[in-house]
């Protein structure tokens, strides 16, 4: 493997590690705030960081499309997060993967593929046995789905818009997911300045780690590689993230869950290959 692959999977697997993070500091925060904190240290460090090269306003729109799709993926992922498991929330948020080729058929006209709609089938199954194998679905695995579709409508935009300078949109998209985070916060949540040491771990790591820091390496190291051998690696973060909610707050998932989760990582990497 070569440098900038392992750097890759360095960075899924900072990625995997910041539910279980978010998910004891929901013990402490309302969960919209929590994105506003995490995402309002990562603007100014991306500011303080770029400075100039970020404030470009012809990606100032596109930037706001991104944000406002970023809000709904991170919003609905963290409140779901406080009704279901880490690990669940890590597997379920991977369908973005399956869904994405239908949000781009809708928005951009690309064609669907028959192994698109194998991928979905394989998927959905995987999602009913790790959500219980029952129709009265978790209301926070629900809730995950939704994130989902958020975060593949906003992948689709970033084809859309990714011509542009991709630093930039990155800044704008976080910048304005950080405002709607915050208005939200501050109209629907009772604000909170946590004194504890933990909530402000989970802030920091998600902020300046998986958010900063793994963005910045993701964009210098992924042109070092083949396309389908990036979406290879981010597709173990779910992985990852079940991993390190047993190693932190010692999540198991039971026989069905198991085997749902290996079915979406089965439907994840056959979309993968599909679009080889």
């Amino acid at each position: 493997m070569k440098r900038a692959e392992l750097i890759l999977l360095g960075i899924t697997a900072i990625w995997g590690f910041t539910l279980p993070a978010m998910k004891v500091s929901l013990n402490y925060l309302p969960p919209i705030l929590f994105l506003a904190y995490r995402f309002g240290i990562a603007s100014l460090l991306m500011l303080i960081l770029f400075r100039l090269k970020v404030l470009r306003k012809e990606t100032f729109k596109g930037g706001f499309l991104l944000g406002i799709t970023l809000f709904f993926g991170h919003g609905f992922q963290i409140v779901g997060l406080k009704y279901t498991t880490a690990s669940n929330s890590a597997f379920i948020t991977s369908l973005y993967v399956v869904f994405t080729p239908f949000i781009a058929h809708f928005l951009l006209r690309n064609r669907l593929k028959l192994k698109d709609v194998v991928s979905l089938a394989i998927a959905l199954t995987g999602l009913y046995l790790i959500s219980g194998a029952s129709l009265n679905f978790n209301y926070g695995d629900l809730l995950t789905v939704l994130c989902a579709l958020g975060f593949a409508f906003q992948i689709v935009l970033v084809q859309r818009f990714g011509e542009k300078d991709y630093l930039s949109l990155a800044f704008w998209q976080i910048t304005w997911n950080f405002v709607f985070s915050l208005v939200f916060a501050l109209v629907a949540e009772p604000f909170t300045f946590p004194t504890d040491m933990l909530p402000w771990a989970g802030i920091l790591y998600t902020s300046v780690f998986a958010t900063v820091i793994a963005f910045t390496l993701q964009v210098k190291h992924q042109r070092n590689t083949k396309a389908h051998k990036a979406a290879l690696i981010y597709s173990a973060e779910p992985i990852f993230g079940h991993v390190a909610a047993f190693i932190t707050i010692g999540e198991v998932l039971s026989m069905k869950g198991y085997v749902g989760a290996a079915l979406i990582l089965t439907a994840i990497w056959n979309e993968i290959r599909s679009g080889n």
